[in-house]
């Protein structure tokens, strides 16, 4: 960056730097004071309103950082896009089955979230997938709308079967998806035993591969459902039990975040040759669930990565009615009802984490001495000398210089020649040479490859109070990046090159990737922060898996959770508010009694009385410093 660049900043400057209007989705943006916005259809206008706003209203309802925001607004949303496009690719293509939603409970757990969908979607008949007993109690307990599907997923025991056909009873469609072909035993004989007909439905294990992370799920070695003589072997089995007809939906997976459109349309070609031979055999199906993998952009690069997709919305729904028409039609079969099971584009906009910075480590050298100690070794004298003496021809010769200069004064370090204090100036040279060296490295035609990082070494270390392993296990589990960005003193220029640390003491307890529409970056441009001034980040797009893969590394536990609607006028109001775990919460968590612990110190700190360490008064106020830390937050609290 220029230092005109610097001089003539503006919001949008900073807009294209975060890349908050790639991969915003027209739901954030920056205002003219600096500040992000959250953006929502209020009726006939937008309304915009500001995350500053809103952590000001979280401080006076005393929830502390971090906090994960949520904004139902976005929420109903994206439930409205998904089943509005594929209404209008329907209605577009002539095409004569409807569309069902369904979400995977396992994409976002919380009750709230889950909640919202089953009230909001129900306009939509949009139901929900269970991949367990627990979620599958869920969905029974949470639709209300007898149109609604309930998908049955994953592996089922006995009292999992008894509980769907106990749905089927009071009228919910819910359908057993078969993943392996005991299940189809199971669920004929728990269906006669019952007396109820169930809605069967079976997994196919196709043989297309998708990009991407989760290409695990598809092809012949994915690790779910059936491959072809399974599933002949499951027709007959239906067959011999004279239960063909309760055959109904045939589904597949390919992944939660599919990034090239053309995967979608080669699996669905597939399933479709597989439904197509399946009515042939006798079963009327008239569902076909497509799974998930609409993907979400989260670098914005509109498909340049794994992380993105290249395709819209209303494109997905339109090629998938396309593809399900032009594989049946010729075959004069009916079109059947389209499911899929959205649920990493549902949510995903829905959450955002808000944290504070504590602190910041910086790799500035300090101010270099006027002159050198006479005792000062060649190493420390020949740093010196190339301050101030680089240039764009000599720069990777100086920088090998700096290099070999260091390494020969650590080892005189080592070999007890020198003393800490001159190897602290002669490291202090060290690090004014590759300042000016990276000052340098913009003007360079072709950066050497030793210089390829060099920013990245001198960036700064920007603390941050949350934990990468509670709120972004991705992040650290499968390299997912997310936008992250400040939300406030935009209208400044960023001058520092930094990294992010969060709280726990773990080298992968760091954020050193970050999300832009051209290119992953390793460093993040923040602003510089004063001591006690509180400077606020935020990670978009947390919506999706985060919340319950969260991990209780260092005893950090579940944060301060807030969920706001925004009103038509632009207002806004906190409709749910869950305070996070508090140190006993988590400790419980671990196996611990509090009140053990707590009788523990007290124990302790009787014994330091009786031994004159302490007075009874001070013995006081330990147990209840230590009594309100048991109460008190994980996280740091100023």
């Amino acid at each position: 960056m220029t230092e005109k660049d610097k001089q003539t900043w503006t919001p949008d400057d900073a807009a294209e730097y975060y890349g908050i209007r790639d991969w915003g989705a027209g739901l954030f943006d920056i205002s003219p004071a600096g500040e992000v916005n959250v953006i929502v259809n209020g009726g006939e206008s937008k309304q915009s309103v500001s995350l500053v706003d809103m952590v000001d209203g979280l401080h006076q309802r005393d929830l502390a950082m971090p906090v994960l925001l949520r904004v139902e607004n976005h929420l109903d949303t994206a439930i409205t896009q998904i089943n509005e496009s594929f209404a209008q690719a329907i209605s577009s293509t002539g095409y004569t089955g409807v569309y069902r939603g369904v979400f995977p409970i396992k994409v976002n757990q919380q009750s709230h979230i889950i909640d919202e969908i089953a009230r909001f979607g129900e306009r939509y008949h949009h139901g929900l997938e269970a991949g367990s007993k627990a979620e599958l109690l869920v969905a029974m307990a949470m639709l209300r709308d007898r149109e609604s599907l309930i998908v049955c997923n994953g592996y089922k025991d006995e009292e999992f079967v008894d509980l769907g056909l106990r749905a089927r009873q009071l009228g919910i469609p819910c359908f057993f998806v078969v993943e392996t072909p005991d299940e189809m035993s199971l669920i004929i004989e728990r269906s006669r035993k019952l007396k109820v007909e169930p809605l069967i439905g079976v997994r196919l294990k196709l043989g297309t591969k998708v990009d991407g992370h989760w290409s695990e799920d598809s092809g012949d070695r994915s690790l779910f459902g059936l491959n072809t003589q399974q599933l002949i072997d499951s027709v007959d089995r239906l067959k011999s039990a004279g239960m063909l007809h309760c055959l109904r939906l045939i589904h597949f997976h390919l992944g939660s975040q599919i990034p090239n459109i053309q995967n979608i349309r080669a699996g669905i070609r597939e399933a479709c040759r597989y439904y197509i031979d399946l009515v042939e055999e006798g079963a009327p199906l008239g569902y076909l669930d497509i799974g998930g993998g609409l993907a979400v952009d989260y670098d914005g690069s509109r498909g340049g990565s794994q992380q993105s997709r290249n395709y819209s919305l209303q494109e997905y729904c339109v090629d998938v009615v396309e593809a399900i028409q032009g594989a049946l039609d010729p075959e004069g079969i009916a079109h059947p009802t389209i499911v899929s099971e959205s649920g990493r584009a549902t949510v995903a906009y829905t959450s955002v984490l808000l944290f504070n910075i504590l602190n910041v480590s910086h790799f500035d050298p300090s101010p270099l001495p006027a002159e050198l100690a006479e005792d000062a070794p060649e190493e420390v004298i020949n740093l010196a000398a190339l301050v101030g003496n680089i240039s764009v021809k000599n720069i990777q010769e100086s920088y090998n210089d700096a290099v070999y200069y260091l390494e020969s004064l650590r080892e005189l370090f080592r070999r007890g020649e020198i003393k800490l204090r001159m190897r602290s100036i002669g490291e202090n040279y060290y690090l004014a040479v590759m300042q000016q060296i990276a000052r340098l490295i913009p003007e360079l035609d072709r950066v050497p490859v030793m210089l390829e990082h060099l920013t990245e070494h001198l960036a700064d270390i920007y603390y941050g109070n949350f934990s990468v392993f509670q709120s972004l296990p991705d992040f650290w589990a499968i390299g997912q990046t997310f936008p992250l960005m400040p939300i406030h003193r935009l209208n400044e220029v960023p001058t520092r090159d930094a990294i992010i640390a969060d709280l726990t003491c773990d080298c992968d307890g760091k954020i050193d990737r970050f999300a832009h529409p051209e290119g992953e970056r390793r460093t993040l441009l923040l602003h510089s922060v004063e001591p006690e001034e509180e400077y606020y980040l935020a990670v978009f797009l947390v919506g999706a898996y985060q919340e319950t893969l969260g991990d209780l590394h260092n005893l950090f536990g579940d944060t301060n959770v807030a969920s706001v609607r925004i009103n038509g006028d632009g207002s806004f109001d906190f409709v749910h508010e869950l305070h996070g775990d508090t140190i006993a919460d988590v400790l419980s968590y671990v196996e611990y009694e509090p009140d053990n612990l707590f009788k523990r110190f007290r124990n302790t700190a009787e014994e330091a009385v009786r031994e004159g360490r302490i007075s009874v008064a001070e013995r006081q106020k330990m147990l209840g410093a230590f009594t309100e830390s048991l109460r008190g937050y994980t996280y740091f609290e100023r």
